[in-house]
Protein backbone atom coordinates (compact mmCIF):
# COMPACT_ATOMS: atom_id res chain seq x y z
CA UNK A 1 0.00 0.00 0.00
CA UNK A 2 1.59 3.20 -0.73
CA UNK A 3 1.76 6.37 1.98
CA UNK A 4 -0.46 8.95 1.27
CA UNK A 5 1.16 12.49 0.42
CA UNK A 6 -1.26 15.90 1.28
CA UNK A 7 -0.28 18.87 -0.30
CA UNK A 8 -2.43 22.31 0.11
CA UNK A 9 -2.29 25.21 -2.09
CA UNK A 10 -3.54 28.99 -1.14
CA UNK A 11 -5.63 30.44 -3.96
CA UNK A 12 -3.59 33.68 -3.93
CA UNK A 13 -2.06 35.74 -6.43
CA UNK A 14 -0.07 34.43 -9.35
CA UNK A 15 1.56 31.09 -10.30
CA UNK A 16 5.34 31.97 -11.81
CA UNK A 17 7.61 30.29 -13.63
CA UNK A 18 9.79 29.72 -10.54
CA UNK A 19 6.43 27.87 -8.84
CA UNK A 20 6.34 25.43 -11.86
CA UNK A 21 10.20 24.52 -11.86
CA UNK A 22 10.58 24.42 -8.41
CA UNK A 23 7.29 22.87 -7.12
CA UNK A 24 5.21 21.69 -9.50
CA UNK A 25 7.64 19.33 -11.72
CA UNK A 26 8.56 17.94 -8.37
CA UNK A 27 5.01 17.47 -7.79
CA UNK A 28 4.33 15.23 -11.05
CA UNK A 29 6.87 13.42 -10.03
CA UNK A 30 5.95 12.62 -6.91
CA UNK A 31 2.17 11.66 -7.68
CA UNK A 32 3.40 8.41 -9.06
CA UNK A 33 4.87 7.30 -5.94
CA UNK A 34 2.45 8.04 -3.11
CA UNK A 35 -1.45 8.07 -2.86
CA UNK A 36 -1.33 11.60 -3.36
CA UNK A 37 -3.81 14.18 -2.19
CA UNK A 38 -3.92 17.95 -3.11
CA UNK A 39 -6.24 20.64 -1.98
CA UNK A 40 -6.97 24.60 -2.29
CA UNK A 41 -6.69 25.94 0.97
CA UNK A 42 -9.43 28.72 0.53
CA UNK A 43 -10.21 28.60 4.33
CA UNK A 44 -6.44 29.33 4.90
CA UNK A 45 -6.41 31.99 2.61
CA UNK A 46 -8.72 34.25 4.44
CA UNK A 47 -6.91 34.91 7.51
CA UNK A 48 -6.24 37.90 5.42
CA UNK A 49 -8.94 40.13 3.60
CA UNK A 50 -9.73 38.82 0.48
CA UNK A 51 -11.84 40.43 -2.31
CA UNK A 52 -14.71 37.58 -3.04
CA UNK A 53 -14.82 37.75 -6.59
CA UNK A 54 -11.19 37.52 -6.81
CA UNK A 55 -10.64 34.55 -4.61
CA UNK A 56 -13.33 32.65 -5.94
CA UNK A 57 -11.83 33.13 -9.86
CA UNK A 58 -8.50 32.42 -7.92
CA UNK A 59 -9.98 28.46 -7.03
CA UNK A 60 -11.19 27.54 -9.99
CA UNK A 61 -8.27 28.80 -11.53
CA UNK A 62 -5.64 27.35 -9.54
CA UNK A 63 -6.91 23.57 -9.68
CA UNK A 64 -7.06 23.99 -14.15
CA UNK A 65 -3.47 25.42 -13.90
CA UNK A 66 -2.33 22.70 -11.55
CA UNK A 67 -4.01 20.01 -13.50
CA UNK A 68 -2.20 21.98 -17.05
CA UNK A 69 0.92 21.54 -15.63
CA UNK A 70 0.77 17.70 -15.39
CA UNK A 71 -1.21 17.05 -12.31
CA UNK A 72 -3.00 13.89 -12.94
CA UNK A 73 -6.49 13.27 -11.74
CA UNK A 74 -6.51 10.14 -11.88
CA UNK A 75 -3.28 10.14 -9.71
CA UNK A 76 -4.33 12.54 -7.59
CA UNK A 77 -7.66 13.45 -5.18
CA UNK A 78 -7.79 16.52 -5.82
CA UNK A 79 -10.34 18.99 -3.70
CA UNK A 80 -11.16 22.02 -2.01
CA UNK A 81 -11.09 22.70 1.53
CA UNK A 82 -14.42 24.37 2.09
CA UNK A 83 -16.32 22.34 0.46
CA UNK A 84 -15.95 19.64 3.31
CA UNK A 85 -18.34 20.58 6.31
CA UNK A 86 -15.89 18.46 9.12
CA UNK A 87 -12.66 20.10 8.65
CA UNK A 88 -13.96 23.47 10.35
CA UNK A 89 -15.73 20.93 13.47
CA UNK A 90 -11.86 18.59 13.44
CA UNK A 91 -10.36 21.47 13.61
CA UNK A 92 -11.99 23.07 16.60
CA UNK A 93 -11.57 19.85 18.60
CA UNK A 94 -7.96 20.04 17.74
CA UNK A 95 -7.64 23.45 19.28
CA UNK A 96 -9.53 21.98 22.64
CA UNK A 97 -6.22 19.94 22.66
CA UNK A 98 -3.26 22.70 21.86
CA UNK A 99 -1.88 24.95 23.82
CA UNK A 100 -2.09 28.95 23.24
CA UNK A 101 1.97 29.31 23.89
CA UNK A 102 1.93 26.62 21.15
CA UNK A 103 0.39 28.93 18.71
CA UNK A 104 1.68 32.42 20.10
CA UNK A 105 5.42 30.99 19.18
CA UNK A 106 4.95 29.90 15.69
CA UNK A 107 7.50 31.78 13.70
CA UNK A 108 4.88 33.27 11.04
CA UNK A 109 2.26 34.38 13.51
CA UNK A 110 4.92 36.51 14.93
CA UNK A 111 5.70 37.79 11.74
CA UNK A 112 2.80 38.20 10.24
CA UNK A 113 0.88 40.01 13.98
CA UNK A 114 4.20 43.02 13.76
CA UNK A 115 3.21 43.79 10.37
CA UNK A 116 -0.67 44.48 11.74
CA UNK A 117 -1.72 44.93 15.10
CA UNK A 118 -5.61 44.80 14.21
CA UNK A 119 -5.17 40.89 12.89
CA UNK A 120 -7.66 37.92 13.10
CA UNK A 121 -7.79 35.23 15.82
CA UNK A 122 -7.77 33.07 12.39
CA UNK A 123 -4.15 34.01 12.25
CA UNK A 124 -3.12 32.15 15.17
CA UNK A 125 -5.09 29.68 15.14
CA UNK A 126 -4.87 28.63 11.65
CA UNK A 127 -2.37 26.41 12.13
CA UNK A 128 -4.59 23.80 13.61
CA UNK A 129 -6.89 24.21 10.77
CA UNK A 130 -3.49 23.09 8.79
CA UNK A 131 -3.28 19.90 11.55
CA UNK A 132 -7.07 19.08 10.61
CA UNK A 133 -6.37 19.11 6.68
CA UNK A 134 -3.31 16.97 7.52
CA UNK A 135 -4.93 14.71 10.45
CA UNK A 136 -8.16 13.89 8.84
CA UNK A 137 -6.56 12.50 5.90
CA UNK A 138 -4.52 10.33 8.03
CA UNK A 139 -1.25 11.81 5.77
CA UNK A 140 2.11 9.89 6.33
CA UNK A 141 3.93 12.49 4.51
CA UNK A 142 3.48 16.61 4.20
CA UNK A 143 5.73 18.33 1.31
CA UNK A 144 6.46 21.73 2.36
CA UNK A 145 9.00 24.71 1.91
CA UNK A 146 11.36 24.94 4.93
CA UNK A 147 8.96 28.12 6.50
CA UNK A 148 6.09 25.42 6.67
CA UNK A 149 8.09 22.77 8.57
CA UNK A 150 7.15 24.06 12.10
CA UNK A 151 3.10 24.05 10.95
CA UNK A 152 4.02 20.07 10.49
CA UNK A 153 5.77 19.36 13.42
CA UNK A 154 2.73 21.03 15.44
CA UNK A 155 0.46 18.88 13.93
CA UNK A 156 2.67 15.98 15.00
CA UNK A 157 2.78 17.50 18.39
CA UNK A 158 -1.20 17.72 18.92
CA UNK A 159 -1.85 14.15 16.56
CA UNK A 160 0.17 12.39 19.89
CA UNK A 161 -1.31 14.55 22.17
CA UNK A 162 -4.93 13.10 20.95
CA UNK A 163 -4.03 9.41 20.61
CA UNK A 164 -2.18 9.75 24.25
CA UNK A 165 -4.89 11.64 26.12
CA UNK A 166 -7.90 9.45 24.29
CA UNK A 167 -7.24 6.74 21.53
CA UNK A 168 -4.61 5.86 18.84
CA UNK A 169 -6.39 7.63 15.94
CA UNK A 170 -4.23 9.51 14.18
CA UNK A 171 -1.13 8.99 11.89
CA UNK A 172 1.93 10.56 12.83
CA UNK A 173 2.97 12.73 9.67
CA UNK A 174 5.99 13.50 8.29
CA UNK A 175 7.30 16.82 6.25
CA UNK A 176 9.26 15.79 3.45
CA UNK A 177 11.35 18.84 2.53
CA UNK A 178 13.40 18.39 -1.18
CA UNK A 179 16.77 20.00 -0.99
CA UNK A 180 17.46 18.84 -4.39
CA UNK A 181 14.63 21.85 -5.87
CA UNK A 182 16.15 23.87 -8.39
CA UNK A 183 15.70 27.47 -7.34
CA UNK A 184 14.48 30.05 -10.15
CA UNK A 185 15.21 33.72 -9.32
CA UNK A 186 14.63 37.05 -10.30
CA UNK A 187 15.24 37.85 -13.66
CA UNK A 188 15.99 41.59 -12.96
CA UNK A 189 17.76 40.69 -9.30
CA UNK A 190 19.32 37.01 -9.45
CA UNK A 191 19.94 37.04 -6.03
CA UNK A 192 16.25 36.67 -4.83
CA UNK A 193 13.80 34.40 -5.21
CA UNK A 194 11.61 35.21 -8.13
CA UNK A 195 8.37 35.79 -6.16
CA UNK A 196 4.79 36.61 -7.40
CA UNK A 197 5.15 39.81 -4.61
CA UNK A 198 7.83 41.35 -5.94
CA UNK A 199 7.95 45.22 -6.76
CA UNK A 200 9.56 44.68 -9.66
CA UNK A 201 7.34 42.45 -12.19
CA UNK A 202 10.44 42.69 -14.86
CA UNK A 203 12.00 39.67 -13.21
CA UNK A 204 8.95 37.54 -12.70
CA UNK A 205 7.44 35.26 -15.64
CA UNK A 206 4.06 34.22 -14.76
CA UNK A 207 2.32 31.08 -16.09
CA UNK A 208 -0.69 33.04 -17.94
CA UNK A 209 1.38 35.58 -18.64
CA UNK A 210 1.57 36.89 -22.70
CA UNK A 211 3.67 35.22 -24.68
CA UNK A 212 5.54 38.25 -26.13
CA UNK A 213 6.29 40.00 -22.74
CA UNK A 214 7.52 36.82 -21.73
CA UNK A 215 10.29 36.82 -24.54
CA UNK A 216 10.99 40.41 -23.70
CA UNK A 217 11.50 40.08 -20.01
CA UNK A 218 14.12 37.18 -20.50
CA UNK A 219 15.96 39.13 -23.47
CA UNK A 220 16.18 41.99 -20.79
CA UNK A 221 17.16 39.81 -17.90
CA UNK A 222 20.21 40.81 -15.81
CA UNK A 223 23.74 39.22 -16.80
CA UNK A 224 27.14 39.78 -16.99
CA UNK A 225 30.00 41.63 -19.04
CA UNK A 226 31.84 38.14 -19.12
CA UNK A 227 30.22 36.57 -22.50
CA UNK A 228 31.05 33.08 -20.94
CA UNK A 229 27.69 30.89 -20.47
CA UNK A 230 29.15 29.21 -17.43
CA UNK A 231 27.19 28.06 -14.05
CA UNK A 232 28.70 29.65 -11.18
CA UNK A 233 25.77 31.27 -9.00
CA UNK A 234 28.41 33.29 -6.67
CA UNK A 235 29.91 35.21 -9.50
CA UNK A 236 27.78 35.21 -12.08
CA UNK A 237 23.78 34.75 -11.27
CA UNK A 238 22.05 36.27 -14.27
CA UNK A 239 23.42 33.39 -16.24
CA UNK A 240 23.21 30.70 -13.55
CA UNK A 241 19.62 31.16 -13.50
CA UNK A 242 19.06 31.09 -16.99
CA UNK A 243 21.13 27.71 -17.12
CA UNK A 244 18.66 26.64 -14.52
CA UNK A 245 15.69 27.45 -16.67
CA UNK A 246 16.97 25.90 -19.24
CA UNK A 247 18.20 23.18 -17.85
CA UNK A 248 14.89 22.21 -16.00
CA UNK A 249 13.00 22.78 -19.12
CA UNK A 250 15.15 20.77 -21.47
CA UNK A 251 15.69 17.79 -19.02
CA UNK A 252 19.52 18.41 -19.77
CA UNK A 253 22.03 18.61 -17.06
CA UNK A 254 23.55 22.03 -16.05
CA UNK A 255 27.17 20.75 -17.91
CA UNK A 256 25.22 19.65 -21.39
CA UNK A 257 23.84 23.31 -21.42
CA UNK A 258 27.06 24.53 -20.92
CA UNK A 259 28.39 22.61 -23.78
CA UNK A 260 25.66 23.32 -26.27
CA UNK A 261 26.58 26.95 -25.83
CA UNK A 262 30.10 27.36 -25.06
CA UNK A 263 30.06 29.09 -28.95
CA UNK A 264 27.42 31.20 -28.03
CA UNK A 265 26.77 34.85 -26.90
CA UNK A 266 24.40 35.71 -24.62
CA UNK A 267 22.04 37.01 -26.64
CA UNK A 268 21.81 33.84 -28.33
CA UNK A 269 21.64 32.11 -25.54
CA UNK A 270 18.76 34.06 -23.83
CA UNK A 271 16.48 33.59 -27.23
CA UNK A 272 17.30 29.95 -26.93
CA UNK A 273 16.00 30.63 -23.02
CA UNK A 274 12.89 32.46 -24.41
CA UNK A 275 12.07 29.93 -26.82
CA UNK A 276 11.83 26.74 -24.80
CA UNK A 277 9.74 28.71 -21.91
CA UNK A 278 7.39 29.98 -24.35
CA UNK A 279 7.07 26.29 -25.95
CA UNK A 280 6.06 25.05 -22.28
CA UNK A 281 4.00 27.59 -21.10
CA UNK A 282 1.81 27.92 -24.64
CA UNK A 283 1.11 24.35 -24.02
CA UNK A 284 0.41 24.51 -20.57
CA UNK A 285 -1.70 27.67 -21.44
CA UNK A 286 -3.51 25.96 -23.76
CA UNK A 287 -4.53 22.83 -21.47
CA UNK A 288 -5.85 25.79 -19.17
CA UNK A 289 -7.72 27.30 -21.22
CA UNK A 290 -9.30 23.82 -21.91
CA UNK A 291 -10.22 23.15 -18.54
CA UNK A 292 -11.16 26.06 -16.92
CA UNK A 293 -14.61 26.58 -17.57
CA UNK A 294 -15.21 22.86 -18.28
CA UNK A 295 -17.53 20.27 -16.72
CA UNK A 296 -14.26 18.11 -16.55
CA UNK A 297 -13.12 20.31 -13.76
CA UNK A 298 -16.49 20.47 -12.00
CA UNK A 299 -16.63 16.54 -11.96
CA UNK A 300 -12.65 16.18 -10.92
CA UNK A 301 -13.86 18.54 -7.90
CA UNK A 302 -16.96 16.49 -7.44
CA UNK A 303 -14.91 13.47 -6.83
CA UNK A 304 -12.36 14.74 -4.85
CA UNK A 305 -14.55 16.15 -2.50
CA UNK A 306 -17.19 13.26 -2.27
CA UNK A 307 -14.09 10.92 -1.18
CA UNK A 308 -12.22 13.75 1.13
CA UNK A 309 -15.91 13.99 2.95
CA UNK A 310 -16.26 10.52 3.58
CA UNK A 311 -12.79 9.97 5.26
CA UNK A 312 -13.27 12.86 7.16
CA UNK A 313 -16.30 12.33 8.67
CA UNK A 314 -15.11 8.94 9.65
CA UNK A 315 -12.43 10.85 11.66
CA UNK A 316 -14.90 13.58 13.26
CA UNK A 317 -17.51 10.32 14.17
CA UNK A 318 -14.65 8.92 15.98
CA UNK A 319 -13.44 12.13 17.58
CA UNK A 320 -16.42 12.58 19.32
CA UNK A 321 -16.70 9.49 20.86
CA UNK A 322 -13.31 10.01 21.95
CA UNK A 323 -13.96 13.09 23.42
CA UNK A 324 -17.42 12.19 24.59
CA UNK A 325 -19.57 14.75 22.50
CA UNK A 326 -22.55 13.87 20.35
CA UNK A 327 -25.49 11.89 20.78
CA UNK A 328 -23.36 8.51 20.61
CA UNK A 329 -23.72 5.79 23.26
CA UNK A 330 -20.72 4.49 22.52
CA UNK A 331 -17.94 3.80 25.42
CA UNK A 332 -14.05 3.67 24.73
CA UNK A 333 -12.63 0.71 23.60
Amino acid sequence: MKKISLTGLQPTGIITLGNYIGAIKQMVGFQNDYDSYIFIADMHAITINQDPITLRKNIRSLVALYIACGIDPEKNTIYIQSDNPYVANISWLLECNTYYGELSRMTQFKEKSKKNANFTSGLLTYPVLMAADILSMHADIVPVGIDQKQHVELARDIAIRFNKKYKEIFTIPEPIINSDITKITDLQNPTKKMSKSSENQKGVISLLEDLDVIRKKIMSATTDSEMNIKYDPENKPGISNLINIYSSLSFKSREEVEQEFKNSNYGEFKKCVADIVIETVKNIQEKYNEILNSDYLNEILDKGSKKNIEISKKVYETMKDCIGIGRSNKTLD
